[in-house]
């Protein structure tokens, strides 16, 4: 009798979730500076969040100072979230290698140092998509490249000021004055070159760089 009612609470306990619900996945990415990754996906249809944070070190608890200095082994890393019914981890990749200097194994654009280099933090699932991905890149380029497929890593979450940084309206101290954050990111983006390189390598197939 017991065992019965234990059953029966646990059916209507149970929550229900809707028929067409999808479960979502992840995708963790380094390349470069991690606003400029995080602003790129989150104009991705079916993406449903991104967030920055650091990965790949063995520094516990890293914050933003020790890693963009380079005094931890982490990268600067995007955490990718994803609904898999409307796009998948493969074309993840494929959009990521797109949006990277994948021939530069000394940082990106004018990120220098280990903590700005590109990566694919890849668990066992992921491995062969991820080989898959690099190899396409790879035939399409006609080189090899050097962003590294490597095992996946815990994502240690930057702090709020760091997340969405590349859309948020507050103001902040740069080298370009007491601006809003985006503004601050955009100008950044520009004197980086980042778009500009991208272009270089991939002509009209780069996502991102317009």
């Amino acid at each position: 009798m017991r065992l019965f009612v234990t059953l029966l609470l646990a059916l209507f306990t149970a929550p229900i979730l809707p028929a067409n619900a999808q479960q979502r996945e992840t995708a963790l990415v380094a390349g470069g500076c991690f606003w400029c990754v995080e602003s790129d996906f989150r104009r991705v249809q079916g993406v449903t969040d991104v967030r920055v944070g650091f990965a790949g070190g063995t520094t516990p608890d890293p914050v933003y100072d020790d890693v963009a200095r380079g005094r931890t082994d982490h990268l600067e890393a995007t955490l990718i979230t994803f609904d898999p019914g409307q796009i998948s981890y493969d074309q993840i990749l494929h959009l990521f290698l797109r949006s990277v200097d994948v021939f530069d194994d000394g940082g990106q654009f004018c990120d220098r140092g280990a903590h700005y280099t590109t990566a694919i933090f890849a668990t066992p699932a992921q491995e062969a998509q991820a080989e898959a991905a690099i190899r396409a890149a790879e035939a399409e380029l006609g080189q090899s490249i050097v962003t590294p497929i490597r095992p996946a890593s815990r994502f240690y979450e930057a702090d709020d000021f760091h997340q969405n940084y590349a859309n948020s309206t507050e103001r902040t101290l740069t080298r370009f004055g007491w601006i809003e954050r985006r503004d601050a990111y955009k100008r950044y983006r520009q004197a980086c070159g980042r778009d500009r390189r991208v272009r270089e390598i991939w002509g009209s197939a780069a996502p991102f760089a317009g």
